[in-house]
């Protein structure tokens, strides 16, 4: 049965990586018996310039009749001073709210090729395997209310506000435990419960959760400051985190550097079975490189791999995939944003060298 992925290349690099992913799925409908039609769309900035909005409403009901989306990257400083709900980001926010993809998975997965490569001693994250599992619709980012409001004589309040609901944590909270139960069978959770009565919420009913329905996966809590450092301090302590939407996002991106570069790290978005999933490299568009074709492409092409295990039927095409990924980083061919290695490549030559290996 033929597969749909909707590609948004969107803004900076994100057409740059794509374009490799793409040239991927091609590769593996042609030599591997993969049958995935794809379907392309403006997103993010180029959204705006095109239609003066990050993403239209057709480019949401095809996201929603396709199998699964993969996103390249949006904003750049040409985009930055206008309105947040016309900004390129606010494009992502409203797709991650349509699809309903409220559970974020952030894999932080050392390459042994790259273990050297890593800030941290090749001791700390040789064989360095993190999930991350991050609630993606909720929280700060989504909650009202929101703005920047005048309060006279010259001076403005900022306000954001957080908030989680029983409902919300718990669905994510399954999807955690579940991992895990797959996985070592241990799953931290992390929230900030000694300041905030969202994140004691987000305790508490992790807690019980854990103690109804997953009694065999080992719990624990932390901080989200002392993730931070445990996180630098010894990594592999870690196999499944699960945590709320800012502290994920900040969590993620720190334990990606442990791997050697951001630009290394793919990322799925999940909601209720059957649904449609959302993929993405984890890095941002990098205005500062793009046109120059020396963007690494392994996050986009890593994310589609995660595409094809979850939502499009083939996990042993993303094997395949994931296998082929680690054999180039293997015989030494590197983009500009990773250390070490015998072949300095741009974006192109990177898809070329993995295409090769599939």
């Amino acid at each position: 049965m033929t597969k749909t992925i909707l590609l948004l290349a969107g803004d900076g690099i994100g057409p740059e990586v794509t374009a490799q992913s793409r040239r991927v799925i091609e590769h593996l409908n042609h030599d591997h018996g993969s049958d995935v039609a794809i379907d392309n769309a403006l997103f993010g900035g180029a959204a705006i310039d095109a239609a003066g909005v990050p993403i239209e409403d057709a480019t949401v009901a095809r996201a929603l009749a396709s199998d699964a989306v993969l996103l390249g990257a949006v904003g750049g400083p040409q985009w930055a001073e206008a309105a947040y709900n016309v900004r390129p980001e606010a494009g992502l926010l409203r797709l991650r709210t349509a699809m309903n993809v409220f559970a974020n998975l952030r894999p932080a997965l050392c390459f042994e090729a790259l273990a050297d490569e890593s800030t941290l001693k090749r001791e700390y994250i040789d064989g360095l395997d993190i999930m991350f599992v991050r609630e993606l619709v909720g929280g700060v980012y989504f909650n009202t209310p929101r703005g920047i409001e005048d309060m006279g004589s010259g001076k403005r309040r900022g306000i954001n506000t957080q908030n989680y609901t029983s409902d919300e944590i718990i669905r994510v909270a399954r999807v955690g435990f579940e991992l895990a139960r797959k996985r070592s069978g241990r799953l931290c959770s992390v929230e900030k419960s000694n300041v905030m009565e969202s994140g004691l919420l987000w305790r508490e009913e992790v807690t019980a959760l854990g103690a109804s329905d997953y009694s065999d996966v080992e719990l624990s809590h932390m901080y989200a400051d002392n993730c931070a450092m445990q996180l630098v301090r010894a990594p592999k302590q870690f196999d499944v985190i699960l945590t709320d939407n800012l502290f994920g996002d900040l969590l993620s991106d720190a334990a990606a550097m442990l791997t050697g570069s951001l630009g290394m790290l793919p990322s799925a978005a999940l909601g209720d079975a059957g649904a449609p999933g959302l993929y993405e490299p984890i890095h941002g568009s990098a205005p500062d490189i793009a046109g120059k074709d020396i963007a690494n492409p392994c996050a986009s092409i890593l994310s589609l791999a995660m595409a094809l295990r979850s939502s499009l039927g083939r996990p042993d095409l993303a094997e395949t995939v994931e296998h082929a990924v680690a054999r180039t980083l293997a015989d030494g061919y590197r983009t500009a944003d990773l250390a070490g290695g015998s072949h300095l490549v741009g974006t192109s030559a990177m898809g070329d060298a993995i295409l090769a290996r599939l």
